[in-house]
């Protein structure tokens, strides 16, 4: 059976980094998929894996300072992609431009572009704000005859949606291993040519040629953790596109950036969650 757990924790106070880090850690030790939200994260494990004690564990050793209060239940198996359909993964229609859907899904609006991606996990965060603000963002830039790399590619949708707007080569980078297994079956499902995949981190791109168009739809500390990698990796004139943070958080982003010769392009928000366009100085 499939049965997995879901582990309910409230953070007070509750913030975006703390959300991040307390997903990260629970990833170490087995869990799969996480939806974080203003008070706190939901986080799922198969309970053949489930330790409660190790839990207590990762909650003591919680190095930032707020109460966590738990709850867990346990969510029985059954068909997970009707749960994808109903509760997490609805179609994306990003102004009758893209569309994103499940080949679970029924009900799909037509679109000049139409991408398709099976989610295989049991749960997923399914930010769509930044999907659809990334997306929006890729058909400003056109990045036809372009190198792109697509850092934390997840599912795909970025490497795929590049590659069928005509990109030149497209460099995919994904550290989870689930992850990775899953943009595979992607790529292929989209019949993308043009995709290289590498499961690895930001150390990955050492072995990646300079690009014209470098996206990375993250989260924050990454984003500045990496920056210096993600510059390195990016043509003199090229354009890098960041999302996964909020408007509030461009100010932490361009402390890292600046240095590096980024200069702020434009940006756009959805529902508070932001996209970051940056021109690198020639």
């Amino acid at each position: 059976m499939n049965d997995y757990k879901e582990v309910r924790l409230n953070l007070q106070p509750c913030c975006e980094d703390a959300t991040d880090l307390l997903a990260q850690l629970l990833a170490d030790v087995g869990y799969e998929s996480f939806v974080p939200d203003q008070e706190g994260v939901t986080a799922y494990v198969p309970v053949k894996t489930f330790d409660r004690a190790c839990l207590d564990e990762v909650l003591r050793d919680f190095p930032m300072e707020c109460e966590i209060s738990v709850e867990e239940t346990t969510v029985e198996g059954h068909d997970w992609n009707s749960e994808w359909e109903k509760n997490y993964f609805k179609p994306i229609d990003v102004d009758g431009k893209v569309v994103v859907h499940s080949s679970f899904h029924t009900d799909v609006p037509e679109a000049p572009i139409d991408i398709v991606i099976d989610p295989k996990m049991a749960f997923g965060t399914g930010h769509h704000s930044t999907t659809f603000l990334v997306i929006n963002e890729i058909l400003k830039v056109n990045p036809d005859g372009l190198d792109v790399v697509d850092m934390g590619t997840g599912t795909g949708i970025l490497a795929i949606l590049c590659s069928k707007l005509g990109s030149k080569e497209i460099t995919a980078i994904e550290i989870d291993e689930f992850a990775f297994e899953n943009t595979k079956e992607n790529v292929s499902l989209n019949g993308c040519q043009n995709i290289r995949l590498i499961c690895g981190d930001a150390s990955a791109l050492e072995d990646v040629r300079p690009c014209d168009l470098f996206i990375a739809n993250i989260n924050r500390n990454v984003i500045t953790a990496d920056i210096a990698s993600y510059s390195r990796t990016l043509k003199p004139g090229g354009t890098m596109i960041l999302s996964g943070f909020y408007e509030h958080d461009i100010p932490v982003v361009m402390e890292s950036a600046a240095p590096l010769g980024l200069c702020e392009v434009s940006h756009s928000v959805r529902e508070n969650w932001t996209v970051l366009q940056l021109k690198k100085n020639s």
